[in-house]
């Protein structure tokens, strides 16, 4: 297991992250052909969606060998309304490779995933790409990831120019030249003395580099202190030590399109990266009682931990992504979901190579493999050995920011439709769908509208459905602003049995550090059981919830409450579950109205580029759509502009920034929070 690695490859939109991963298959041996993305032949993009837009959708798993190393690779998506892909990738990894645009350095979403990727405290190697681009600029890309990053990079090379003069790289602990063989598409190279112009800033860049490897290796800081020379393996030593901290990010550079510098990439992610016994135990809980912590070591003679992260659809069944974390994995073997107290069947194990697939008898600890056989087991769950049952932290997503509605052309297929949703429900954790009671509508929810346009032509081309959609909408959310208490009755007398329930309870805003509403609703009970009996607390809740889900302003749900119990009474003979259910649901919606409710609206984080003749034109529309500007900055000659700006302001912005900056002006967006709706604004909605 020391020799295997784990590791995902993540970076902004168009940084190269899939071209770098295909010249790694193609120098590991598990390609013979170099694909391109431009060309629509990239192996790792291997679905029909990400062929034609030239973007990743999903991410892609293989594993490729190199030298006496194996490593399980994950390509990751760049646009942020595919991040559920990202985040359920970056938690299972043991390291990262974050690739970045050498002449734009840290963009908005390569600081999403970089702190996707801290979240998990991943350690992470840096890959300066595309030195050959016009505008590249190597030392403004590292003070970027050191400022907005707050990382610390240490530079294990330098590149030979820059631009059209991009010719190498110069390996600052061998204290080489290396040159690539173009003609052999970077196949081989050949190490030479560093040119005479490029000695100096050399030899200050390693001193640089030794000084931050020493601190986190004592015989090398004594080496260092003494002015002794200091051997390879001893540097390799102390900067693996950092990374594997999180302490030290190192540097590499290259181009991937012109085969410059991946080579030396897949040595530093063997050198550097954890393999699977390098990382902490994890701690799971036992699935009964979650103060029960039991650990989970990367042992495969221990019984069997493992956690599915996506499920993708195939014709033989569900096809399931599996981290094995402790034991071993066979074929025909009975595991146990923790999440859903099911037992399920293992049919087949698969080792994936983009959307191939080969079969194999077992998997161990370590290992990432697909699995058919499993009929319950959603994203998130732990499958484990029935007679150790364990549950691991499950895999927390952003919630959904915009919605439509989408029906069936005929109604021969409402049932097709339905079974098509809850297969993409399925596999994609940040995809919603629901019926409104109201309308008897559809509606589809997601994280953009890339991200359900992509989703509407799946269900056309892969599920065979014909749909139509309507315009998308934002997600509101209600919420409260300050506490309130009120009682709830639910009373009926018919001939014999009734029904009784009765409680007070209060609600109260639940906020997060940064004062913004908290996305969650938490349920506690102070009542003492004599008022209400301990098997109707549970109906307590379920009632308290119902009634949040649907809001009180105009229907959205409601987010950010805590809910107590701290009174009622109950009847010896008429009161039971339903009662004290419907009685919370009318408590609930007197207390929310006294709570002071308000409309909450998704706040998107945006950065636009644009040239900065039309800054100024660009700046007044984001004012104007009630955007707060966080900052400007000049990068070469054009203006980069960090913003916040409400979602609901922002459809068709893509064709407005390209018309005030005459094609030239491009613009990424995420979701940032919920905050209130204007006053004024919110009146427009309600009415």
């Amino acid at each position: 297991m020391e020799k295997l690695r784990n590791i995902g490859i993540m970076a902004h939109i168009d940084a190269g992250k899939t071209t770098v991963t295909e010249r790694i298959l193609f120098y590991t041996g598990k390609t013979y052909k170099m694909g391109e993305v431009h060309n629509g032949t990239a192996v790792m993009d291997f679905m029909e969606e990400e062929q034609k837009r030239g973007i990743t959708i999903t991410s892609a798993a293989t594993k490729c060998p190199w030298k006496s190393f194996e490593i399980n690779l994950i390509d990751t998506p760049g646009h942020i309304d595919f991040t559920a892909e990202v985040e359920r990738s970056l938690r299972v990894l043991d390291g990262a490779v974050a690739v970045f645009d050498g002449s734009e350095g840290v963009q908005a979403q390569s600081e999403t995933v970089w702190r996707q990727g801290q979240k998990y405290f991943l350690p992470c190697l840096c890959f300066v790409n595309k030195m050959d681009k016009i505008g590249a600029d190597f030392e403004m890309t590292i003070d970027s990831i050191c400022d907005k990053l707050l990382a610390n990079p240490i530079l294990l090379q330098i590149p030979i120019g820059a631009e059209d003069s991009f010719a190498g790289v110069i390996d600052l602990i061998k204290m080489k030249a290396v040159f690539y063989k173009t003609e052999e598409m970077g196949a081989t190279f050949e190490e030479t003395e560093i040119p005479g112009e490029f000695q100096r800033i050399a030899q200050l860049r390693r001193t640089g580099m030794i000084e931050l490897a020493a601190e986190h290796d004592e015989e090398m800081m004594d080496l260092y202190v003494h002015d002794k020379p200091i051997e390879v393996e001893i540097i390799d030593r102390a900067i693996r030590k950092g990374t594997l901290d999180n302490k030290l990010h190192p540097v590499f550079v290259g181009s991937a399109l012109k085969y410059i510098g991946v080579q030396r990439l897949l040595d530093g992610v063997v050198a550097y990266l954890p393999s699977p016994l390098d990382k902490p135990v994890l701690i799971g809980h036992k699935p009964t009682d979650k103060d029960k912590k039991i650990t989970v070591k990367c042992d495969r003679t221990g019984s069997l931990v493992a956690l599915a992260f996506k499920i993708t659809g195939d014709v033989h069944g569900d096809l399931n992504f599996l981290r094995i974390y402790q034991g071993q994995l066979k074929s025909g073997r009975r595991v146990l979901n923790t999440n859903r107290n099911k037992r399920e069947n293992i049919t087949r194990i698969f080792e994936m190579h983009a959307g191939e697939r080969k079969i194999l008898d077992s998997a161990g600890a370590g290992d990432i493999v697909a699995v058919v056989g499993l009929k319950e087991t959603l994203t998130g769950d732990t499958i484990c050995d029935p007679k150790r049952p364990v549950s691991l932290p499950s895999i927390t997503f952003p919630q959904t920011v915009i919605t439509m509605s989408i029906e069936p052309r005929t109604t021969a297929e409402k049932a097709k439709l339905a079974d098509a949703l809850a297969d993409l429900r399925r596999e994609d954790p940040t995809f919603e769908c629901k019926v409104d009671g109201e309308t008897g509508q559809t509606i589809i929810s997601g994280m953009g509208e890339l991200h359900l346009e992509v989703l509407q032509h799946r269900l056309v081309k892969e599920k065979g459905v014909d749909v139509r959609v309507g315009k998308p909408r934002v997600a509101y959310k209600e919420a409260i602003t300050k506490s309130a208490e009120a009682e709830g009755k639910f009373i009926r007398q018919t001939g014999g049995h009734g029904q009784y329930g009765h409680v007070v309870l209060t609600v109260e805003p639940l906020l997060k550090e940064d004062g913004h509403w908290s996305r969650y609703i938490t349920f506690q009970s102070k009542a003492t059981f004599d008022k209400v009996p301990r098997e109707y607390i549970p109906d307590v809740e379920r009632g308290s919830r119902g009634a949040l889900s649907s809001g009180v302003l105009v229907g959205y749900p409601i987010v950010g409450v805590r809910v107590t119990l701290i009174g009622g009474s109950f009847h010896s003979v008429d009161s039971s579950g339903l009662a004290f259910e419907q009685a919370a649901a009318i408590a609930v919606e007197k207390a929310v109205r006294d709570a002071g409710p308000v409309l909450l609206e998704p706040v998107m984080r945006l950065q636009a580029i644009v040239p900065q003749a039309n800054f100024g034109a660009v700046q007044g529309n984001l004012l104007a759509k009630r955007g707060i500007i966080i900052g400007c900055r000049i990068h070469g000659n054009m203006q980069v502009i960090d913003a916040k700006v409400p979602l609901v302001e922002m459809s068709g912005y893509s064709s407005e920034i390209r018309s005030a900056t005459a094609g030239r002006g491009t613009f990424t967006m995420e979701p940032l929070s919920y905050e209130k709706v204007p006053e004024q604004i919110a009146q427009q909605i309600i009415i």
